[in-house]
């Protein structure tokens, strides 16, 4: 079992260093927006006045989920196990955009129902799938403590490799559901507020996914439980892992870019097992799921796009990185008035 140690705090003074230079650059004050703030936060994550350039790692955590069998999602479970061999393959969306990036992409199977031996991905599988959310706790507390140090192995394998920003994706038919019960329980949203269509199910469909909520948040109205126990009560495995992936990556000292939905969910979850890891977080796109909004409220996040996307895997984030890259060039390039002979404001 990991223990949970105090995690550090970004750089104040390299802030305050960023902040200055930007008064400074020929621009007036505050004209590139939100590109100067994401670039003064690198420079306190980084501990450097100027941060270096950004180097993604992205690893996809995969997991099946129980509750599917209450019939709230369009697709069966067998698609998991599916879309990790097109990972592997090299054929979905995520694959795409970290060969664009140049990305390290890594794929782990935290919990995935079907039989996955012999392919190159990392095989960390807990159990295979969690229990129905519904009637009882999705995971043991030993199973979801095992899962959050899945993602923390995964942070420490990425970090080790040269990654200075981290990205966890997900895959696991079902998993909008013990992510809309993490986020109501967490954030004190009503399921009718969070609970969403997921991969597009029906009208009958939502409602019936709602009840399962509901259902599962019935269970423990009234209990006073930490953060592992929430995770393990309504949460599943690949989340759990991508709640470990941002814990250790705060503890080593290197950001996240949440994705959407499910990664917000397992955010919140990082956050009620430590809350300083929040200071480690960035949003990337607000997805078009229901309740994305809200969720990235409660943590206190602002997205930088709204892509009208909704797919998960990490893909919001990684279309992210380039805003990101720019934003530090920018910073890092532009030159000062001093520097080019211009006036400076009165």
């Amino acid at each position: 079992m990991t223990a949970t140690t105090a995690l550090p705090r970004p750089d104040l003074a390299a802030y305050n260093a960023a902040r200055a230079r930007q008064s400074v650059l020929t621009k007036p004050a505050g004209s590139l927006g939100v590109l100067e703030d994401v670039a003064c936060r690198f420079a306190a994550w980084q501990g450097k006045t100027c941060p270096d350039a950004i180097k993604p790692a992205i690893t996809v955590f995969a997991g099946d989920h129980g509750v599917t069998e209450e019939g709230v999602s369009a697709y069966p479970s067998v698609v998991t196990g599916e879309m990790v061999k097109n990972f592997v393959a090299g054929g979905a969306a995520i694959c795409v955009l970290a060969r664009a990036l140049e990305a390290r992409l890594e794929v782990v199977d935290a919990g995935v129902m079907s039989p996955l031996d012999g392919l190159p991905i990392v095989h960390a599988r807990v159990r295979a799938a969690s229990a129905n959310l519904a009637v009882g706790p999705a995971m043991s507390l030993s199973e979801a403590q095992a899962a959050l140090d899945v993602g923390r192995d995964a942070a420490r394998r990425a970090v080790t490799a040269g990654a200075n920003l981290l990205i966890a994706g997900d895959m696991g038919i079902g998993n909008t559901t013990p992510s809309a019960a993490l986020i109501c329980h967490l954030a004190g949203q009503d399921a009718d507020a969070i609970v969403g269509r997921g991969t597009g199910i029906d009208d009958a469909t939502l409602i019936n996914k709602r009840r399962v909520v509901k259902q599962a948040l019935a269970r423990l109205a009234g209990q006073q439980q930490d953060g592992l126990t929430v995770l393990a009560e309504l949460g599943g495995l690949e989340i759990a892992a991508m709640a470990g992936f941002y814990l250790e990556g705060a503890q080593l000292g290197v950001p996240s870019l949440v994705d959407g939905f499910i990664a917000s969910a397992a955010a919140l979850a990082a956050r009620a097992i430590e809350p300083t890891v929040a200071d480690w977080l960035l949003a990337s796109h607000r997805s078009e799921e229901t309740g994305h909004a809200l969720a990235l409220q409660a943590l206190g996040l602002t997205p930088l796009v709204a892509l009208g996307m909704r797919l998960g895997e990490g893909s919001g984030a990684a279309a992210s990185v380039p805003l990101l890259q720019l934003a530090i060039r920018l910073h890092n390039e532009m030159a000062t008035f001093a520097e080019a002979g211009v006036t400076e404001k009165a």
